[in-house]
């Protein structure tokens, strides 16, 4: 007995391990092939303006709007406490002030969390009548957000950003142990759609 709970401790600690390592090493897709949406994942907004993590989320998308990779640009993210702007409606301002037509844009205004973020953006996408997906945003967080996306059924490929706020190891160490726990919360917790009520998740048009 001994000898199998130590066997099953190593075995836990090399899972660990790797999808820690699977975290830090995600790289994403970079499709070839243009999708008919990217979905931007939600960050911080100050008042009217992203947040250095969001702006560079945005232009990824923007490159992938120019660059015909993507048809249209949904934002995602709700305001935060007190906030009087959504971070999809900065978001959106900031995409069309970097030349997305505001009419190939479309902003999720209720969702907190990852998984909201992902819910609404299918939502939006089924109510459009698109078919597949660019998720965009920190390499980081790619790996749990590709989860997500996986375990509803959205057709979706990575393209995580080249430009993050996140460079030096101070500011990539913290998010990466951040995403590496939310990994594991999401894997035990498995939230899914059906799981929640249809009001949690009001995806919001242009």
């Amino acid at each position: 007995m001994k000898r199998l709970l130590t066997l099953l401790f190593w075995v836990g600690i090399l899972y660990v391990g790797y999808i820690g390592y699977s975290i830090w090493t995600f790289e994403g897709d970079r499709p070839l092939e243009s999708t008919d949406a990217a979905v931007v994942l939600g960050a911080a907004a100050y008042y009217d303006k992203p947040s250095p993590v969001l702006k560079e989320r945005v232009n990824h998308a923007v490159k992938l709007y120019k660059d015909g990779k993507v048809d249209h640009v949904i934002l995602t993210g709700g305001k935060g406490e007190g906030a009087p702007f959504a971070e999809s409606e900065v978001a959106r301002d900031y995409a069309v002030e970097k030349g997305v037509p505001k009419e190939d844009t479309f902003v999720d205004l209720t969702s907190k969390i990852t998984e909201g973020n992902i819910i609404n953006a299918k939502l939006i996408g089924e109510e459009q009548g698109f078919k597949d997906y660019t998720l965009v945003s920190d390499p980081l967080h790619m790996k749990r957000s590709m989860a997500i996306a996986n375990q509803i059924n959205l057709d979706a490929v990575a393209s995580p950003t080249e430009t993050s706020a996140y460079q030096s190891l101070e500011t990539r160490v913290p998010f990466f142990l951040r995403e590496w726990a939310f990994y594991f919360l999401y894997k035990g917790s498995l939230i899914v759609p059906d799981s929640l009520k249809p009001d949690d998740w009001v995806p919001v048009n242009r």
